[in-house]
């Protein structure tokens, strides 16, 4: 018999990168270095005897091993965390969390009034903030990590619910700091002709939404890096290898001296919503839905 003692951290480590496939994604999303979460999975992997990942220079896969451990743990992980959490609740008065998917998290200061108000209606709730990324949108609603996501429109999933509008904000163009468009008021879609944009693995009606196809005269627009997450552009843009058309609101979030934002002044405003699951919006759902309709949508 094989005695292996792990502590939710450990389990938590192995299906984060389980999830990610990659140590340095892992690594930012549980606030740790990238020689923590490799040392944990060695240690894992030592104690049960066999690889958990194959691991090259440039991709990291479960073994079988690792897909059977993955699929034993995670119910386990998941009854743990919420039973945690229910004691947490009790602890603190509060009978019922609503976790709410941001993409980077960054919208939570934007959007403080609005969770401020539903606290105060809603007092016994616990508001908790997730990140969640533009290249998968949809997951952590569908797998039940969040319960409520605020993405931007249009969202045409037969099984998603699209709720109030929660703010309107404009499209910038991101291009690295000594880039020509760098030094200009403002680009159009037109000028995308002779650039390279990010490739994402979001939907295509989604990513669209920001980032077109073609210019306003059928030009293609060619795409070049794949990224999933905001570091990933940002690294990507900030060495050259492309610009893309990103929301305003991330030139207030990561300002950096290696990259500039250049309005695009054909762009149409982007619409941001609450999503939620068909088949589970909660009542807490439901009440931050008509806080944001009594709110009504903002303007960054």
């Amino acid at each position: 018999m094989v005695e292996w003692a792990l502590d939710l951290r450990e389990i938590e480590i192995f299906l984060t990168l389980a999830e990610e496939l990659h140590f340095g994604r892992t690594a930012d999303r549980l606030h740790l270095s990238v020689a923590r979460v490799s040392q944990a999975i060695k240690k894992q992997e030592r104690a049960v005897g066999a690889a958990l990942f194959e691991r090259t220079s440039r991709t990291v896969r479960l073994t079988p091993v690792g897909h059977q451990l993955k699929d034993d743990l995670a119910p386990h992980y998941r009854g743990l965390k919420e039973s945690m959490a229910r004691a947490a609740l009790a602890a603190r008065a509060k009978t019922e969390i609503l976790r709410i998917g941001m993409i980077g998290g960054g919208n939570a200061r934007d959007l403080k009034p609005l969770l401020e108000a539903f606290a105060e209606r809603n007092p016994d709730v616990e508001l908790q903030i997730r990140s969640v990324t533009f290249g998968d949108p949809f997951g952590p609603l569908r797998d039940g990590d969040v319960d409520v996501a605020v993405l931007w429109l249009p969202v045409r999933e037969s099984d998603l619910t699209v709720g109030p509008v929660l703010f309107t904000e404009s499209i910038v163009l991101m291009v690295p700091a000594d880039h020509p468009f760098a030094g200009r008021a403002l680009v159009s879609y037109e000028d995308l002709a002779d650039q390279v944009v990010v490739d994402t693995p979001m939907p295509r009606y989604w990513s669209e939404a920001l980032i077109p196809t073609h210019t306003p005269s059928g030009k293609p627009i060619r795409t070049g890096p794949k990224a999933g997450e905001i570091l990933e552009v940002i690294a990507a843009v900030a060495s050259g290898q492309m610009v893309t058309p990103v929301h305003a609101q991330t030139a207030r979030y990561f300002a950096r001296p290696d990259i500039t934002y250049v309005p695009i002044e054909d762009a149409p405003l982007a619409h941001w919503a609450l999503i939620w699951r068909n088949d589970t919006g909660s009542d807490a759902v439901h009440a931050l839905a008509r806080v944001v309709a009594d709110h009504g949508p903002s303007t960054l």
